[in-house]
């Protein structure tokens, strides 16, 4: 999935404007402009449309966790980890929001995608390991769209 839509997901979901995506990209120590934020923001071939880099994406996630979890100091901030994968956005999007297996599966049920216990797990293995399975687009679409519901009270 491209991580323009990722970040679209987010922002819905969050009720929030490029100036706050923008903070929460500095909370991992990153910067970027409101104007560049505001053009991987656009979707995909309309005027001023930009491709979000893994870079800029990394740090998003990163501070995302820091927005929703809080910030300490005694413990530095995760090194980026790239090149961005799905399995890595939905194992950064779990850490932020703070799901355990439960609201995973609930997230999932709740539009309609079916996974077992055994599947969810896989997902959150190391990549190269026996049990590791990648995380496919329609899979995430359907996990941010689950979450999104949640967030948003819908």
């Amino acid at each position: 999935m491209i991580n323009n839509d990722v970040l679209r997901s987010v922002r819905y979901m969050l009720s929030i404007n490029d100036a706050k995506m923008v903070e929460i990209v500095k909370l991992d120590g990153f910067d970027v402009d409101v104007a560049a934020m505001g053009a991987y923001i656009i979707k995909e071939g309309e005027p001023g449309f930009a491709p979000c880099p893994d870079e800029v994406m990394a740090h998003f996630l990163n501070g995302l966790v820091f927005f929703k979890r809080g910030k300490d100091d005694k413990f530095p901030a995760p090194a980026i980890e790239l090149p961005i994968t799905n399995n890595l956005v939905l194992k950064k999007l779990r850490v932020a929001f703070e799901l355990k297996d439960v609201d995973l599966h609930q997230i999932f049920t709740s539009v309609e995608f079916r996974i077992s216990k055994p599947e969810l797990s896989a997902l959150f293995r190391k990549e190269g390991t026996k049990n590791y399975r990648p995380c496919g687009d329609q899979m995430l679409r359907y996990f941010l769209k689950g979450l999104a519901q949640r967030m948003r009270g819908g």
